[in-house]
Formats: C-alpha cells, structure tokens, sequence
C-alpha cells in the first residue's frame, strides 16, 4: 500500500473528472454555487469510501457473475443512507441537489473503483483510494463552482457563506456569499448550463498539458541520466 501514490493519482495523474473523465454529468449540471459543489463533493467522497471498504471486506465471496449487481445494491444502500441524512439534517442541500444524489448509485466513479480496485486490493488501501479519489472529485468541483460563480455572477461562497449577519458559514442555503464585483459585469453564460461545459473542458484541457509536460520533462531527465551512466561506463 503506498499512501503518497494514491493520494497523488486521486488528485492529480489519475484525478477521476480530469483524466479519467467519468462522473461529468453531475460536475457540469450542480457546479453553480460553492454550496452545492462541497455538498455533492462530500456526499460521493463518503459514499465512495464507505462502498470501497465493504467492497474489498466481501471481495473473495462475491460470485464474479454477479458482481456488478453487488456492487449496485452496496452502493445504492450508501447513498439511501446520505440521502435521508440530507433530508434530515440539510434539507437544502438536499433540494438543491434534488435527484444527483440518488443518481450517484449509477455513478461512474464508485462502481468505476469498486470493478477496478476495489476487488482487487486490500481494505486499507481500499480506504484511502476513496478518501483520495473523493477528494480529487471534490476539488474539481470546488474549482468549477468558485470559477463559475465568481466569473459568472462576480460572487464567491453562494449559499454557503452568509455576512448579512456577520461573517459565518450556512447550512440552509441562504447565504448570499461574498460579492467581489457587480453582477452585471459578469459573464453570466458561466452560470448557465453551457458555462459547464466550458469551464470542465477547460480544466481538462489544462490537466491533460501539464500531465504531458511533466512526462516529457521526467523522460528528458531519465534519458540525460542514462547518458550521464554511459558516459561514466565509458
């Protein structure tokens, strides 16, 4: 199990939005409001983790015909779980989020780790492969939400963020954040749908160049250290 390789393909080589390119959907249509991004970033980050764990505790008994549909009824008991604990104690959350959190059963990502890693891993390094897979979906939802509305609406921490009563954080959506600019010089085509696509494919396009470069670069370094070794031979 080596901790610093998983938190690094989690976050960045092997980043499930930004390289892997699965769980879209939900990043392009809820990414509005930082609100809704670290709501629905936490939700698949514990229900990832949570699915990850039983996954690789049953993994030797479950038949392999069938382990898809395993999978499933593992992932749909989670998010019934988080479902009804957002309807409980967020409720606004919980409607802001309306049917992406029941979605998540047929998330890419979770079923994506459970079939590849999962069944093939221990439990503890099953563990941090969620905590680090669901923290790389977490933040590109966190930067797409913080460009979006910020560039969009020339505000910051929509729902989340409340200073019409002092400075403090909110859990039932009504925050009006932090207005760095006026809302009219906006591009307010951010905040809509296609302002998703936009800003996700941006962000791809940035992950995928600074991956090539840093290859090229370590290819570079290897091939002058080989030479540097036949020199010395020599």
């Amino acid at each position: 199990m080596n901790i610093k390789k998983q938190f690094k393909e989690g976050l960045i080589t092997n980043n499930p939005v930004l390289v892997q390119l699965i769980g879209m959907c939900a990043t392009m249509a809820i990414t509005t409001t930082l609100f809704n991004g670290v709501g629905m970033g936490l939700s698949v980050l514990i229900i990832l983790t949570c699915c990850n764990v039983v996954v690789s505790a049953i993994r030797k008994i479950i038949p392999n015909e069938i382990r898809l549909a395993i999978f499933v009824v593992i992932i749909a008991g989670f998010v019934t779980i988080v479902d009804l604990l957002l309807k409980a104690y967020i409720p606004a959350l919980s409607d802001a989020l309306g049917v992406f959190i029941p979605l998540i059963v047929v998330n890419c990502i979770i079923i994506g780790r459970a079939e590849a890693f999962c069944q093939k891993n221990s439990v503890g390094a099953s563990f941090f492969d969620g905590v680090f897979q669901g923290l790389g979906y977490t933040c590109v939802l966190i930067i797409m939400c913080v460009v979006r509305e910020l560039l969009g609406s020339g505000r910051f921490g929509g729902g989340l963020i409340d200073i019409a009563n002092g400075f403090r954080f909110t859990l039932d959506g009504t925050g009006a954040g932090i207005q760095i600019f006026p809302e009219d010089f906006g591009a307010s085509i951010l905040t809509l749908p296609f302002g998703g696509f936009i800003t996700l494919g941006l962000l791809i396009a940035l992950m995928q160049y600074a991956l090539k470069r840093s290859a090229k670069k370590k290819a570079a370094a290897e091939k002058a250290a080989q030479a540097d070794k036949e020199e010395t031979v020599c």
